[in-house]
């Protein structure tokens, strides 16, 4: 028996379903190769986000599982990380380009993020399931990828199909069942004039 999860969140306001329904798991079928209709759809949803100037500062790695880069992006995830990403089909370093014309870019990271976003967003729709990382060493990426001074990885995200939560050690199942919660709205607003 295959068991998944739904993680359907409790919100406080109507918000669209392929919102409320997103998730971001650690357990990720170790076979199923990407659908890469699907990951075609994500990549072109994340080039349309919004940019400052349409100066679009993303760039991307995307990385299927079984390449030497897929290997290089496992190698540089810490900790945790390490021991789930793998099983994804595909990694996707999402990276800010910091200059333009010489000129820093003060919103290069934050239009990556949006980037980022509006692939995961889209991902989900398309039946894909993702988990963005933090941790994992920039350096490293930086040296696999040859990225020079103007180049910095912001996250990387796993794609994939979702795994058998049943055949998940108990670390990820705990991870995975544990209750979502999020602040609410209102405790996160300093001014609501």
């Amino acid at each position: 028996m295959h068991t998944t999860l739904t993680r359907t969140a409790t919100v406080d306001a109507p918000i669209l379903d392929v919102l409320a329904e997103r998730w971001s798991t650690r357990i990720f079928d170790a076979e199923t190769p990407i659908d890469e209709a699907a990951l075609a759809s994500a990549l072109e949803a994340a080039r349309w986000a919004p940019s400052a100037s349409n100066t679009q500062p993303w760039r991307f790695v995307v990385a299927r599982r079984g390449t030497e880069a897929h290997a290089a992006i496992v190698g540089s995830l810490i900790g945790f990380n390490q021991t789930w990403a793998g099983d994804a089909a595909v990694l996707v370093v999402f990276a800010a380009v910091a200059t333009l014309d010489d000129k820093p870019l003060g919103w290069a990271v934050y239009d990556t993020g949006q980037a980022a976003a509006y692939f995961t967003v889209q991902a989900h729709a398309s039946g894909l399931h993702t988990h963005q990382m933090g941790g994992f060493d920039r350096d490293a990426i930086a040296e696999a990828f040859g990225f020079g001074d103007g180049l910095a990885a912001v996250t990387v995200m796993a794609v994939g199909t979702l795994g058998d939560a049943a055949s998940a050690s108990e670390a990820l199942r705990e991870r995975e069942a544990a209750p979502r919660v999020r602040r609410s709205a209102a405790d996160s607003l300093l001014v609501d004039a």
